[in-house]
């Protein structure tokens, strides 16, 4: 573990992430002292009331060092990068409930750790180092091991969504100008680097920028745009697909290369291209409209709406539906690939049907007569049907798929 806690030790010593300087700039006085209906831990009562009267509020070092530590700790180890990052923004939201920090001050530590990660993640003289602590983490005997009677708080993923997102404003209104254009901070794609590693530097660019926060909250609307990141959805891949976006991913190379999910409600006009060994799954509410084609690997529709408004083409590759009543709200074309699915899926076609390649159904509810897809016309067949028990046939109709025995 020595690389990693280098690391560590690295971000969180670095000589331009101390907040002194800052607050002696800003000179935000500490809310107990502000009004008495502030509640000081009464642990932290007396230490409080012996500080000096210098001793300002903006930003919170501790919440700075905690994302300094949760972010770098989250690129050794991305499997858990929502999770460190929830736990990185508890440590803020502590220093709230104990008084020692108001919620701005909180927000601006955590601007201030993710641009000080950022830099050290970016210097060259830790490139080194940061793929030794990657692979420190990574070991063996760190993979395999597992301690059955560990709790982990931070194991609910909608309750880490929740808390993280309502600590990123804290419940504040916008205030400010909201009609801001979101800036993305140069450099800060290196903090998705491990967690999206099958996105080029640009890609990763367009993820930030399309998951960042709407302007005019406060203190958020700052000159570089570390303030608006949402780092928690970015590690969910895109939020729109503003132009075509054509995604490689290789197996071979393991991890997230090999398989990930993205979790967010995808709009935007653009097109979705999978390319490449590795399976990408769409479990989000989409609406882009500019449809999907599948070249290789695996694409698995894991929402009813996973596919958005557009045209699914299947030219190669594995096209796999697991959610029932599935909807392709434009035209299904396969030439070639293979398409899963279960018997009861019932792939719904808006439009056209132009049907080849494989159909291999899954394990399930077996009932005579089960539409398997319905679309308005079609034409083709598929070549190859796998999957199918013995006795039973597939059936096509003018609009409709049938599985019969």
């Amino acid at each position: 573990m020595g690389p990693l806690v280098k690391l560590v030790n690295t971000t969180a010593r670095s000589p331009f992430s101390g907040t002194g300087v800052v607050k002696h700039v800003v000179k935000y006085v500490r809310p107990y002292r502000q009004s008495p209906q502030v509640r000081v831990l009464p642990a932290l009562s007396n230490v409080m009331a012996a500080a000096k009267g210098d001793d300002y509020d903006f930003p919170s070092g501790h919440t700075t060092a905690a994302f300094e530590t949760g972010l770098t700790l989250a690129y050794a180890v991305p499997e858990r990068f929502q999770e460190l990052i929830t736990r990185a923004s508890e440590v803020g939201y502590d220093r709230v409930l104990a008084g020692r920090h108001s919620p701005l001050a909180v927000m601006g530590g955590r601007m201030v750790g993710t641009a000080m990660t950022a830099a050290v993640l970016n210097d060259p003289e830790n490139q080194e180092l940061k793929q030794q602590a990657y692979q420190a983490a990574h070991t063996n005997a760190l993979l395999n091991s597992k301690d059955l009677s560990a709790s982990d708080n931070f194991s609910d993923y909608q309750t880490n969504r929740t808390a993280y997102r309502s600590r990123l404003t804290y419940g504040f209104k916008p205030s400010g100008d909201t009609h801001q254009a979101m800036h993305v901070p140069k450099g800060a794609e290196v903090l998705l680097a491990s967690r999206l590693p099958y996105l080029s530097t640009n890609q990763r660019r367009d993820v930030l920028y399309t998951t960042g926060l709407p302007s005019g909250y406060p203190v958020l609307d700052d000159t570089e745009g570390w303030g608006r990141l949402d780092l928690f959805s970015a590690a969910n891949g895109y939020g729109a697909l503003n132009h075509r976006v054509t995604v490689i991913m290789n197996a071979n190379q393991g991890g997230f290369n090999a398989q990930d999910t993205w979790r967010n409600n995808l709009t935007g006009h653009g097109q979705l291209v999978k390319a490449g060994t590795g399976a990408l799954t769409l479990a989000g509410n989409n609406h882009f409209t500019g449809g999907v084609q599948l070249k290789a690997g695996t694409l698995n529709l894991a929402s009813p709406t996973a596919a958005g408004k557009g045209n699914v083409v299947l030219n190669g590759g594995t096209l796999r539906v697991t959610k029932n009543h599935t909807q392709l709200s434009g035209q299904f074309h396969q030439t070639a690939g293979r398409l899963v699915v279960t018997p009861d899926s019932h792939l719904r076609i808006k439009h056209a049907a132009k049907l080849g390649g494989t159909l291999t159904l899954t394990k399930g509810h077996l009932k005579n007569g089960t539409k398997l897809m319905t679309f308005q016309t079609r034409t083709g067949k598929f070549k190859h049907i796998t999957g199918l028990p013995h006795g039973w046939h597939v059936h096509y109709t003018k609009h409709a798929v049938l599985l019969t025995k």
